[in-house]
């Protein structure tokens, strides 16, 4: 989470980026979604891709792009913890659309039906080309 808030925080101080030819500025972010629910596998691809049909898809109707990853983080125990992940990868404009209100509601709506944690989020400007 405070990842995630200095992650927005960080980007209203930084100045509009200036992109090349055929270059616009425009926001994007990553979200990483954990699979284990409790520890254990949990989140299926079928689980996933329905979760992004009713909550990312409607919030963000432009396209993403879902990508396959796994992470690893040290535990309370200082045991090493891995778990398969969704990462999801969304391009925005760079301002309007009440786009922190979506991500904030698509990150809260996936900790509530998967009983997850957090839901890490990186959100920065970008020179995008099509």
């Amino acid at each position: 989470m405070l990842m995630a808030a200095l992650g927005l925080t960080s980007c209203a101080t930084i100045k509009t980026p200036t992109c090349g030819a055929g270059e616009q500025p425009m926001r994007t972010a990553q979200l990483f979604f954990g699979q284990n629910i409790g520890g254990k596998p949990g989140v299926s691809d079928a689980d996933f891709r329905r979760f992004t049909d009713e909550e990312l898809t409607p919030r963000f109707p432009a396209g993403l792009t879902v990508l396959d990853g796994g992470g690893q983080w040290k535990g309370h125990d200082d045991k090493l913890i891995r778990e398969a992940s969704k990462v999801v990868l969304l391009v925005m404009p760079l301002r309007g659309g009440d786009v922190n209100r979506k991500l904030g509601e698509v990150r809260a709506a996936y900790k509530t039906r998967f009983h997850q944690d957090s839901v890490m989020m990186i959100a920065q400007k970008a020179c995008v080309a099509f």
